[in-house]
């Protein structure tokens, strides 16, 4: 029997078992909360997406007359594509990082009143996030046809690119909403290296523009190499190497173990100092 609050993979993977009708239920719950209220509803997950990406695509491409190795000043499109497609990646991991430190402080009920597997938190908020990022590639699919043609069919592949970098999310997500408990201060400084990480990633340039003498510390950035191997699959029909595929992979699963076997250590004194 696995040991209530236990922090080794088995209890994980036998909590996500057992509360899988439980984040079902409460990821859908967050979805709908997030629109209910408001007069265009669900259509915010579109709308919001392709008012960013206009206004990047001005800032970068017309202002800055920013190129995509071979793309032209005349082919807006095209960068308007690709970096539709880096920011949504992008977007995915921002979303639930920004978020972890105040998990726990704004579900305070569910510590001090209710026996809740608090560990779900997390869990629920990367599946909305994913659900906004399915509309989002919903978007960016009808786009791409319409702009340069069909993708190629690399874009299968997408999901088994992206999972490397759920899987480390989901790990920062436990890590941070523990440590936000103790430490209010982790939520400023969480939006300020997420927002360095956004420029510090090859989102809105080819890493081949970076200069020689910092290209490898931009490469060292994780979520941007997972920005890069996403978007190899779904503009360029590129894969990545099989190696670097595979350290992605297993410093993910690394990452979230170490999260979640530290919100499960931590997790006795939310009550007390909530």
């Amino acid at each position: 029997m696995v040991e209530p609050h236990s922090g080794t993979p088995s209890a994980l993977l036998a909590t996500l078992l057992r509360n899988r009708g439980l984040i079902r239920q409460l990821a859908w719950q967050e979805i709908a909360g997030r629109y209910r209220a408001s007069v265009l509803g669900v259509a915010w997950m579109v709308i919001t997406p392709l008012l960013m990406l206009a206004v990047y695509t001005f800032v970068f491409a017309v202002v800055f007359q920013s190129r995509w190795g071979g793309v032209g000043d005349t082919d807006k499109a095209k960068f308007a594509v690709v970096l539709f497609a880096g920011l949504a990646v992008f977007n995915l991991f921002a979303e639930c990082v920004n978020r972890a430190p105040g998990l726990i402080v704004a579900n305070s009920n569910y510590v001090k009143r209710v026996v809740f597997p608090l560990e779900l938190l997390p869990v629920i908020t990367l599946c909305g996030a994913l659900f906004h990022f399915a509309a989002s590639m919903l978007v960016w699919m009808i786009a791409s046809w319409i702009l340069i043609g069909p993708p190629p069919p690399t874009v299968l592949l997408l999901p088994l690119m992206v999972l490397p970098l759920l899987i480390g999310t989901l790990g920062l997500g436990w890590l941070l909403s523990a440590l936000g408990v103790y430490l209010r201060d982790v939520g400023q400084v969480v939006g300020v290296v997420v927002t360095g990480l956004l420029f510090l990633s090859p989102i809105f340039y080819p890493i081949e523009a970076v200069p020689e003498s910092v290209r490898d510390l931009i490469r060292l950035n994780p979520v941007g190499y997972m920005v890069d191997i996403a978007r190899g699959v779904l503009v360029f029909g590129t894969l990545p190497s099989l190696a670097g595929y595979l350290v992605a992979f297993f410093s993910s699963v690394l990452l979230a173990w170490v999260g979640f076997w530290w919100f499960q250590k931590t997790r006795k004194g939310f009550a007390d100092v909530l």
